[in-house]
């Protein structure tokens, strides 16, 4: 009885190790995709635009929830003249979340 609890717990905490991994992986391309869109925005293309994404992915290891990946790239936007509402940038990181999903969900 003691090793059927033991192997459930074990099986419980892979899968909750996995599902974390999968959440982090599914978060981080998102927000590439997301640096990406900003980028061509901002009419970075090649290597500029991959280092831009990048600087976002990092911008949202800040604080928990969004409110840090939005403040940087309101602000980026902001400086280049690109006024776009913060609802606008919600909704394309819902978007984009989407997307992410389909993309990893065969990993």
């Amino acid at each position: 009885m003691a090793d059927n609890f033991s192997d459930r717990e074990r099986a419980f905490e892979s899968k909750f190790a996995h599902d974390a991994e999968m959440k982090f992986k599914i978060l981080a391309r998102r927000d590439k995709l997301f640096g990406l869109w900003v980028a061509e925005i901002l009419e970075k293309v090649g290597l500029d635009a991959e280092a831009y994404a990048k600087e976002v992915i990092i911008s949202d290891l800040e604080e928990a929830g969004d409110a840090d990946i939005l403040r940087k790239v309101i602000g980026d936007l902001d400086a280049a003249n690109h006024l776009i509402p913060e609802a606008d940038l919600v909704e394309k990181l819902s978007e984009f979340l989407v997307e992410a999903e389909g993309q990893l969900s065969g990993d």
